[in-house]
């Protein structure tokens, strides 16, 4: 395990490092996850293996620290993020992210752009969510407000959530993972979507077959995003189908 000082208070992100050649590959999970327990199987592929690759977990997740002061918005999560990279010496990363994560490789990569030379966004946040009592995900806990989340509303969260994402979620510090969902569904100014339209890297947007059209899909493919519809999966695509997760990676980050 390896780690980096992210913040003036001392605050460390840390990360599994699997050793290999550059550039490097960086996985970053989604809200309430970890990277090693979503990535390593796919990341040891023998499509994906051989790159040093980094299983990052995102400040407030995961091995990393849980610091109650830091506001987990998702320039905030990608400038910490930002800090742990440098730190490690990582220049031109292909970064392979989910979810929330995605959305934070978005912001990374427009606010660093030198730490970034690829993105695959694995069924990513693009839009704002509007929040809601009893919804799944983000939008369920950014439901609540902070002091109400805090007073019994994880709970609630947690039965919801079922046994698999809270075996990773309760890892999560409780105002780390209000605070990311209020501020992933909120978005950004300009938008992710906008953001991701104006990227000149190579991009690639995986999504579950099942669920049908990409929304706005045929704009991003007119930006030159490659948008990759994946079977046999739901939105944890990598951990429901890890063949076919590798298949569509591997040919996204050869394009």
């Amino acid at each position: 395990m390896r780690s980096a000082v992210v913040t003036s208070e001392g605050d460390r992100i840390r990360w599994v490092e699997l050793p290999g050649r550059e550039p490097s590959r960086v996985y970053v999970h989604g809200l309430g996850a970890t990277s090693p327990a979503y990535f390593t199987e796919v990341a040891v592929h023998p499509l994906l293996a051989g790159r040093r690759s980094l299983l990052v977990d995102l400040l407030g997740h995961g091995i990393s620290d849980r610091p109650t002061g830091f506001d987990y918005t998702l320039e905030s999560h990608a400038d910490a993020l930002a800090e742990a990279l440098s730190s490690a010496g990582v220049v031109g990363a292909e970064l392979v992210a989910h979810s929330m994560g995605g959305s934070v490789a978005i912001v990374l990569a427009v606010r660093h752009p030198r730490l970034v030379s690829r993105l695959v966004l694995v069924d990513a946040n693009l839009d704002p969510i509007q929040p809601r009592r009893g919804a799944p995900g983000s939008g369920g806990i950014a439901a609540y407000s902070e002091r109400e989340f805090l007073a019994g509303g994880w709970e609630e969260t947690r039965d919801r959530a079922g046994a698999h994402w809270w075996s990773t979620m309760r890892l999560a510090g409780r105002e780390a993972l209000h605070r990311s969902a209020v501020h992933l569904t909120r978005g950004t100014v300009p938008s992710l979507r906008e953001l991701l339209l104006g990227l000149g890297i190579p991009r690639a947007y995986l999504l579950p077959e099942a669920d049908g059209p990409l929304p706005g899909g045929d704009a991003l493919g007119a930006a030159g995003v490659a948008v990759v519809p994946v079977p046999d999966c739901g939105h944890n695509i990598m951990l429901d189908n890890p063949e076919g997760f590798a298949r569509a990676t591997a040919a996204a980050l050869a394009d």
